[in-house]
């Protein structure tokens, strides 16, 4: 129950970050046990802008952390096509570390500002 309370107060510590600077579209990371989905959300509008995830990939011979890596390079490519140069990583209830931080390092790598 302790660690329960402590991913709920990670969450609304970052959501509350996030919120202020409006007019800044949010990188949001949902991360399961074998795939990540990563989206881009308009909040002022409540629209995703763009998305990838790690089961749209088609290397097989990659560890779960290189996928991350070649997802947050995807979803970067895909922002940049539609103009956004610029994100809020809002990386939910999850740590900093292992694959969400290699998602962030694979969009920094293309291009994408966070």
């Amino acid at each position: 129950m302790i660690i329960h309370n402590q991913k709920i107060r990670r969450q609304k510590r970052i959501r509350g970050q996030l919120k202020a600077s409006p007019g800044i579209p949010r990188l949001s990371v949902f991360r399961s046990h074998q795939h990540l989905w990563l989206q881009i959300i308009d909040d002022k509008h409540g629209k995703t802008m763009a998305s990838a995830n790690t089961r749209s990939l088609k290397s097989e011979k990659l560890t779960k952390t290189q996928k991350a890596f070649e997802a947050g390079k995807l979803i970067a490519k895909a922002a940049l096509k539609k103009n956004i140069k610029k994100v809020k990583f809002d990386r939910g209830l999850y740590l900093f570390h292992g694959r969400v931080r290699a998602v962030a390092e694979g969009a920094r790598e293309a291009g994408l500002l966070l």
